[in-house]
């Protein structure tokens, strides 16, 4: 017997399962979930294709109004809205809710993307277009793809995750550039050095990665980066970037 034969692993496909009801069941649940992302996916494209430009906000639902991020937030996202820039949030409570407010109270659209969650997540009232997903994948391609730039106060693992998503497509190629600015320099440092000090050095990463990002504690900042990096070029993709980014 050869090694290839000896690897060779019985495969069971749906089709060849023997219990035909087991079978129907299963089909039934794999094709109406695919048809629930289709329809979230075209219902964000009816909904925000033309949004443009816009910002995506992230960071803890779990910081309450009193906060100086939370007050922060709120100060960004009103002169990004005055300055012409829809702001896009997670759609909840904490810097979600402040990301909105300040939008919200602004001249530009204020956008969320809400998801049904055990805990946590309760929708805000500040959003001028509410999107409800049941699925996180389609949600997190709506803040990428409609982004023209990220901003991420203080958060926890929903927060890092959507970084390290845009990061990631970035870094490879399957999304264009654009500015990512981290809120808080003593809240982002740490993870920083971390990148800079560990996974630079082991070869897993390149200092081009980490320059990805800037850092501030200064509002105005935040808009200047902002500004600056579309001074060179027009908001929103170009057609090869769009092109690209239709396979995020």
């Amino acid at each position: 017997m050869s090694q290839d034969e000896k690897n060779e692993k019985n495969i069971v496909k749906l089709r060849e399962v023997k219990d035909v009801h087991y079978a129907t069941i299963l089909k039934a649940r794999e094709s109406w979930s695919m048809f629930s992302i289709m329809s979230e996916f075209i219902e964000t494209t009816e909904q925000l294709s033309e949004l443009n430009p816009a910002v995506t906000v992230f960071g803890s639902a779990r910081i309450h109004p009193d906060n100086p991020w939370y007050i922060q937030c709120m100060e960004v996202c009103r002169h990004l809205s005055d300055a012409g820039f829809a702001v896009i949030s997670g759609g909840g409570p904490g810097i979600m809710a402040a990301a909105n407010r300040g939008a919200f109270e602004g001249k530009s659209l204020s956008v969320g993307l809400n998801i049904d969650l055990p805990k946590e997540q309760t929708h805000n009232r500040w959003q001028n277009i509410s999107l409800n997903f049941r699925h996180f994948f389609p949600r997190k391609v709506a803040f990428a793809k409609y982004a023209d730039a990220y901003v991420l106060f203080p958060g926890g693992f929903g927060t890092l995750d959507e970084l390290c998503e845009v990061l990631t497509l970035i870094q490879t190629g399957k999304s264009r550039k654009i500015p990512i600015i981290l809120v808080g320099s003593g809240f982002w440092n740490g993870f920083l050095d971390w990148l800079t000090n560990t996974l630079v050095p082991s070869g897993t990463l390149s200092p081009e990665d980490v320059a990805l990002m800037k850092v501030t504690d200064d509002s105005g900042e935040v808009l200047d980066e902002i500004f600056r990096f579309y001074e060179v070029r027009d908001t929103g993709p170009s057609d090869e970037e769009r092109e690209r980014m239709m396979y995020l």
